[in-house]
């Protein structure tokens, strides 16, 4: 007899790989630049923008540990086409910050910023997607500094360079922007099932002029 499947293997089976997908054993490190040094004390998360009480919100890394605490079973698909299936993640959902700083109504997108001056613009309804997490957590345990620790947004319907590591704020936007890779020649909306890897493959309309 063969040895039994794992549960990434039984999840290949039921949900599938998107087009040009491989399934990864393990979590490869990817990242542009130095890890940063995290610094509790001076650590902030901001909600910025056009919030709808016209006001900046923050938290302290005490306060947002004290947040909501969520677990979410979520596939992660890098752009490198490696993908995770079915990892748990814990943290904080996006829409939990959603609904503490809302946004204002005409607001149609989120820049999520990040250390170093990195950025990932997202629509508002993917951001506020019930899986969309603000993570701190996988399998039980907290992330690793090079995997984003203290939070990496995790959002499973897209490509992973739309969830940065070392996430500090989420801008409230009315109109589409594009973030660090997507200036770079990486796909405006990044959707693994569209195979939406560079920017060359854009429809009217997936993103504003570069």
């Amino acid at each position: 007899m063969g040895q039994p499947e794992s549960r990434e293997q039984q999840g290949a089976v039921q949900s599938g790989l998107p087009p040009g997908q491989r399934l990864q054993r393990g979590w490869p490190v990817t990242h542009y630049g130095p890890v940063p040094k995290f610094k509790p004390d001076r650590w902030e998360f901001r909600v910025f923008g056009a919030t709808a009480d016209g006001e900046k919100h923050c938290w302290n890394h005490e306060e947002f540990s004290a947040l909501p605490f969520s677990t979410v079973v979520a596939d992660l698909h890098c752009v490198t086409k490696f993908s995770m299936l079915s990892a748990e993640w814990g943290g904080v959902r996006a829409r939990t910050l959603v609904e503490l700083a809302p946004p204002a109504p005409e607001v149609t997108h989120v820049m999520v910023w990040a250390e170093y001056g990195y950025s990932a613009n997202l629509r508002l309804a993917e951001f506020t997607d019930a899986n969309t997490l603000f993570a701190t957590h996988k399998a039980g345990e907290l992330l690793t500094a090079e995997h984003g620790f203290p939070l990496r947004l995790v959002v499973p319907k897209l490509y992973a360079w739309k969830g940065p590591k070392w996430v500090r704020g989420i801008e409230y936007m009315t109109a589409d922007r594009r973030g660090f890779w997507e200036e770079r020649g990486y796909h405006n909306l990044g959707d693994p099932w569209q195979e939406q890897r560079y920017s060359y493959q854009e429809g009217p309309g997936d993103g504003p002029e570069l």
